[in-house]
């Protein structure tokens, strides 16, 4: 199967694009998404904790499942802003 992987803020930055597709065997969950993501893009996810996952734009945990053609975002933590 297939998955839509779109980053933001630092990933993206890292990754030098927003979005990439990645084949996985069927049956394969976020854990195993993050786990091929490791493999293909070892400095990706370096130090990046707690990262926030979406699939189809509903936030989920490493053991959901995923199907062909979803989307799975994955959101650094955000920090900034100004203080009152």
């Amino acid at each position: 199967m297939e998955v839509r992987l779109r980053v933001f803020a630092m990933l993206r930055e890292r990754l030098g694009a927003s979005n990439v597709s990645l084949a996985l065997p069927e049956g394969s969950t976020v854990s195993d998404l993050l786990k091929a993501v490791e493999r293909r893009y070892p400095r990706l996810l370096k130090g990046v904790s707690p990262l926030l996952i979406a699939v189809n734009a509903e936030y989920v945990e490493g053991s959901f499942p995923l199907s062909d053609r979803d989307e799975v975002a994955l959101v650094p933590p955000v920090s900034g802003g100004v203080g009152r």
